[in-house]
């Protein structure tokens, strides 16, 4: 059985970008962002919000971030954004404060339906309230909000979202335990 393919209906989406700012940013993202050479956090906290995102105060962007569409990013104060991080920003990402986003996890705001032949785009916006922890190679599909102090374990996929203090982990993820803070040793 042949499909056509040819009818890939996305027409309906809008980037929120002009096709000069999306090129621009291309090229910014990759010698800047996506680069492991290049360490410098208060230019790229600049260029970001020189593009469109809102940055909050003390937020550190390690070197190799690929970020998609900046202007479809807010991070609130004191959030920590890991090394070979995916910010998938095909719409918003919302972050807020004291987030921690491991290395090499995934924040994906896009998906295809593959039920239809035209294999059309799904977009839902990510949301990580205050003091959510994403584990190293984490992914975040789309549409997941995880509430207010919610952690997601090292390599395990969230496709629902998490309830706030808890920890969640595995493929898909599930709720293992209560997060507990504060106390010290």
């Amino acid at each position: 059985m042949k499909t056509d393919i040819s009818s890939y209906n996305n027409a309906w989406y809008d980037t929120g970008g002009s096709a000069v700012k999306r090129f621009v940013w291309h090229f910014i993202n990759a010698f800047i962002f996506n680069n492991g050479l290049f360490p410098v956090n208060r230019l790229k906290i600049f260029l970001l919000q020189l593009f469109g995102s809102k940055i909050g105060k003390g937020v550190v962007i390690k070197p190799s971030v690929n970020i998609k569409y900046p202007w479809n990013l807010a991070i609130g104060n004191y959030s920590w954004i890991g090394e070979n991080v995916w910010l998938d920003s095909l719409v918003k990402i919302t972050i807020g404060n004291h987030v921690c986003i491991s290395q090499g996890a995934l924040l994906l705001t896009g998906n295809h339906d593959y039920t239809k032949p035209s294999f059309d785009l799904i977009v839902k916006e990510i949301v990580l309230e205050d003091g959510v922890w994403i584990g190293a190679k984490a992914i975040v599909c789309p549409g997941v909000t995880c509430y207010s102090h919610a952690m997601l374990t090292a390599g395990s996929v969230a496709t629902k979202s998490l309830l706030e203090y808890s920890i969640y982990q595995g493929n898909p993820a599930v709720r293992v335990k209560e997060r507990k803070i504060g106390g010290g040793l």
